[in-house]
């Protein structure tokens, strides 16, 4: 997920993941010298490799196997970053489909709103001890290196991570971000796509407590599992999960909600019990 901060247009964003751009094009757009931009890139969590003459993000040649995504997701007090904060971030590191590092953490703030505390449990003062947003984020900053980014609808997450970091003068973020539900939505079928639907018809994650951030991860990782294991085999790199995340096509809805026949049944049981 790239902002006007990456210092490119759109065209040139989409021909470093897949055909490569020329050092003259990366020129003519670029304020500062090459090898500074490529280094300041790299320090906001994005690699950019030459090869053969053209450069490319890293993630256009780094395998599924090799790569590390980094699954993500907060609570907040609210939804404008303007005048909201992070209250929760957890994370988990993946590598070839296993968990390598965790993050997680509560973000000290004075007030939440009761209407936050009632979703996520969440309240003031269970953040009393709690480290402030700048330590969390330049804590999180580290462990997220150049991952690829990895949430439930990522827009969300990923733009508001990123805006926090700015307001406390930090860089915004560069790193590769792939949506889970939009890759959900061509891998798995299913009648919604909300994280909590999904985990009550798939199982997912037994122990869910849902708008509790490393809850939402561990779903979400195991969302994200399922949709590797039901990938086309010609899906191979990085940057191909990616495009095939926002390009494929959506697998077709059932017209009927399947939960409902199974709650259906259950009541029926308990009626002749």
């Amino acid at each position: 997920m790239l902002t006007n901060d990456f210092g490119l247009d759109a065209k040139s964003i989409s021909k470093l993941s897949s055909h490569g751009l020329s050092l003259k094009a990366l020129k003519e757009q670029l304020n500062e010298e090459l090898d500074v931009s490529i280094e300041l890139w790299k320090a906001q969590g994005l690699h950019v490799v030459k090869h053969q003459g053209y450069y490319y993000f890293d993630t256009k040649f780094l395998s599924l196997e090799d790569a590390e995504f980094c699954i993500v997701d907060i609570e907040t007090n609210g939804s404008k970053v303007e005048k909201h904060q992070i209250i929760e971030l957890a994370a988990v590191k993946i590598k070839n489909g296993k968990i390598i590092d965790r993050f997680d953490s509560l973000v000290y703030t004075q007030e939440i709103n009761p209407h936050i505390t009632q979703i996520t449990g969440i309240k003031a003062e269970d953040t009393i001890d709690a480290p402030k947003v700048k330590e969390v984020l330049m804590q999180f900053k580290l462990f997220l290196g150049n991952a690829v980014f990895v949430a439930h609808d990522v827009k969300f997450d990923y733009s508001f991570i990123s805006k926090s970091m700015q307001k406390i003068g930090l860089e915004p973020l560069l790193n590769r971000s792939l949506c889970s539900l939009a890759l959900a939505e061509r891998t798995v079928v299913s009648y919604r796509y909300a994280l909590s639907y999904l985990n009550e018809t798939l199982k997912l994650n037994p122990n869910a407590r849902h708008h509790r951030a490393m809850s939402d991860v561990l779903t979400t990782y195991g969302l994200f599992l399922l949709s590797l294991e039901n990938l086309d085999e010609r899906i191979k790199t990085v940057e191909d999960l990616i495009e095939f995340s926002k390009k494929a096509p959506r697998l077709k809805r059932p017209k009927f909600d399947p939960l409902l026949a199974v709650k259906k049944e259950e009541e029926e049981k308990e009626e002749k019990e």
